[in-house]
């Protein structure tokens, strides 16, 4: 097996620092059973190192088992400075590869087989791993769309309209012990995560929180960074055109500057 490089710094470090000074990150999103290593050139990789990408996520709500070690093995080579966390569509989709796992309860939704079956089912094979174990509210909002990570959990998401809803539903998170916070539209989604919501939950919980789903444009993904988004979520749209991921980074790069705190 390949060993993994030592990190500087542990994934729930780097968003807690996020969290703490404003400063805005980026995570691409692989789907297993979508990713093309032969769609990209050598150059891209290179970019992306430089453009200072903080996290890989790796996961599909398809929840497959199918090259999840051999993809983060791959991606190790050609990424090796950038942590590598799972973003688990179920609890098979585990590997000893990556470097952190978002341990996720899905809140927004009432089937108990996501909100602590498939976590139950996990535990023996995180016992006896190294992984740094995040524990992430799920919440899964937009303005309506079904996309396959709802059809897959059996659920609806919560409407942006909803915002007092999706704030108490954030908060029970918070209230539960939960140390981060994900809000999610689903992939290819036509909406996003509002930035009323954004704001609203990021001010009730105070904690780092991640934001993704249908952010396919910069004016999407600088709505969110306005909204306190501590970490935008990236993926479909970089599958269709991988030169997106190296546009939101570097705007991410000019957007740290102008706040005066980039490093």
């Amino acid at each position: 097996m390949q060993i993994k490089p030592r990190r500087s710094k542990r994934v729930s470090e780097i968003l807690n620092e996020l969290s703490l000074s404003s400063k805005r990150g980026v995570a691409w999103l692989i789907d297993p059973d979508e990713f093309d290593f032969e769609k990209l050139e050598e150059e891209f990789f290179c970019q992306a190192s430089q453009a200072e990408l903080d996290l890989i996520f790796i996961g599909g709500s398809q929840g497959l088992t199918t090259g999840v070690d051999e993809l983060i093995s791959a991606l190790q080579q050609k990424l090796p400075s950038i942590p590598k966390v799972i973003f688990p569509g179920s609890e098979l989709q585990i590997s000893d590869q990556a470097d952190a796992l978002l341990f996720l309860s899905l809140l927004s939704g009432r089937n108990p087989e996501y909100l602590i079956g498939q976590q139950v089912k996990a535990v023996e094979k995180l016992r006896s791993s190294q992984l740094e174990i995040l524990s992430t509210a799920y919440l899964l909002v937009n303005d309506g769309d079904i996309c396959s990570v709802h059809r897959k959990s059996e659920t609806f998401p919560l409407l942006n309209q909803n915002i007092d809803q999706i704030v108490n539903t954030a908060l029970a998170g918070k209230y539960l012990g939960m140390r981060h916070f994900y809000l999610d539209a689903g992939s290819g989604s036509d909406s996003t995560v509002s930035p009323e919501v954004i704001k609203a939950v990021k001010s009730a919980v105070n904690r780092p929180l991640i934001v993704g789903g249908g952010l396919d444009s910069l004016e999407k993904v600088q709505r969110c960074f306005d909204a306190d988004a501590d970490l935008i979520v990236v993926g479909n749209q970089v599958q269709k055109n991988p030169d997106f991921l190296i546009e939101v980074l570097d705007y991410k790069r000019f957007y740290n500057a102008a706040l005066h705190i980039d490093e």
